[in-house]
């Protein structure tokens, strides 16, 4: 049989299909269909837009015929997550996360059947371990540029009318649309710093900086890097009475929960205290005082276990303004597999704290297999990464064997023996103590 006599062939031919893939569709007709499928709000962007062009390589290992992107909100139920009680506000987050997938799985079963390709991006934890970046869409940036809110500086999307009790999702499309969608003109974000007060780690800072490590190693204990290091554990155990010395009975418990259901926040106070948004923001113009006792007092008088990595300006800020709180030493669980990779990192572990009065300039040379030179410039609370290459004067020189350093960051190398063994050397103990001080492992 010829392939023009297969009945598939046949019959598609007979109801006159035609290639419709480059004819833009309705921006309009997206956005209802969004809405029919669940969303609160959507807004769509082109391929081309220069705020996404850092991802764009990403995206397109997703769904390699992109050329547009449309971002949907889904909000959730502001009182549990606000609740103290993390199973409450938990199932709120993976309540709306199944929702929000649910939303792009139907939006793009309804554009097919319209002849629209199309593919959802996931809108939960990432799952890609075994690239050097594991989650392969980022929202949050296609939201702000599809018009569905601004970052706050908690880092979270504020939606103009759901505020900070928003998750989002992305769907890429395999068609141009007839318009697109532009960032809003102003950030519904109060500057109250009430999510300042709320963070347990102190990772949010009064002036707008943010210490990633610090928020990810307490708020996403439960995931990723955690598991790594609690097997490792099991492994290194002799017998239950050592296993118990090494590892909380607690801590078990969270592992066995998180493994039979989902792993839990341990603080997304942040949003919790947030009072922006037009649905949100009334209670708080009403009573500030009354919103501050209400939602906010609770979640810092919380007794509660917080995740630190010791010797870090988190520990320094459980200890010092909610001594209540109990403090629970942990290492990073990251994984670093490039010294580019390295390099992006020490933006997101850098410990302002530990680098007041601080101010030199590092030249960092890796040899080897993967030969790299790179620049760090610390100076009090300001960081200056120079990749590629080594820029000014430098105070402290630092030299190491890229294998050895990579070895040393996952803890698969002690940095005493990498030092004993030459594979690490540096010219001014004190400052090369004061860098390795700003970065924890």
């Amino acid at each position: 049989m010829s392939l023009d006599d297969h009945p598939t062939v046949r019959a598609v031919r007979a109801r006159g299909s035609q290639n419709v893939r480059e004819a833009a569709v309705s921006a309009e007709f997206l956005k209802q269909i969004a809405r029919e499928c669940g969303a609160d709000d959507v807004g769509i962007i082109e391929i081309e837009r220069a705020a996404i062009a850092p991802q764009l390589d990403y995206i397109r290992k997703v769904y390699g015929r992109t050329r547009s992107l449309l971002a949907i909100v889904c909000h959730m139920n502001r009182e549990p997550v606000r609740s103290p009680s993390r199973s409450v506000a938990n199932e709120e987050f993976h309540g709306t996360y199944d929702h929000v997938n649910e939303t792009a799985r139907a939006i793009v079963r309804a554009l097919d059947e319209h002849g629209i390709p199309s593919c959802n991006s996931v809108a939960a934890f990432p799952m890609e371990m075994d690239l050097p970046r594991i989650m392969m869409v980022q929202h949050k940036p296609i939201a702000v540029e599809a018009g569905l809110g601004r970052m706050g500086i908690h880092r979270s999307i504020i939606h103009p009318k759901f505020g900070s009790f928003v998750l989002l999702g992305t769907i890429l499309l395999g068609r141009e649309v007839d318009a697109y969608d532009h960032p809003i003109d102003y950030n519904p974000c109060l500057e109250c710093k009430l999510c300042v007060a709320a963070c347990p780690v102190g990772a949010i800072k009064p002036d707008g900086g943010f210490d990633f490590m610090s928020c990810f190693t307490h708020n996403y204990h439960d995931f990723l890097g955690n598991f790594a290091t609690w097997v490792e554990k099991v492994a290194d155990s002799k017998d239950a009475k050592d296993y118990r010395a090494r590892v909380p009975r607690t801590e078990t418990m969270n592992v066995w929960q998180s493994l039979s259901f989902k792993p839990g926040y341990k603080a997304a106070y942040c949003i919790s205290a947030c009072p922006a948004g037009e649905d949100v923001i009334g209670p708080f113009l009403h009573d500030r005082d009354a919103h501050f006792t209400e939602v906010v007092k609770p979640l810092i008088d919380k007794d509660e276990f917080v995740y630190v990595i010791p010797d870090t300006d988190a520990e320094d800020t459980v200890t010092r303004r909610f001594p209540h709180k109990k403090v629970q030493h942990v290492t990073s669980g990251r994984h670093t597999g490039s010294i580019q990779a390295y390099m992006f990192s020490l933006s997101l572990g850098f410990q302002r704290g530990r680098a007041r009065g601080l101010d030199f300039v590092t030249h960092l040379s890796f040899t080897g297999a993967s030969a790299f030179a790179a620049t760090v410039v610390i100076k009090g609370k300001d960081l200056q990464v120079v990749p590629g290459r080594h820029v000014g004067e430098a105070a402290l020189r630092i030299t190491a064997d890229t294998k050895a350093w990579l070895g040393v960051l996952n803890r698969d190398l002690a940095l005493a023996d990498a030092i004993g063994s030459q594979l690490v050397s540096y010219d001014d103990q004190k400052l090369f103590a004061a860098y390795m001080r700003c970065f924890p492992l």
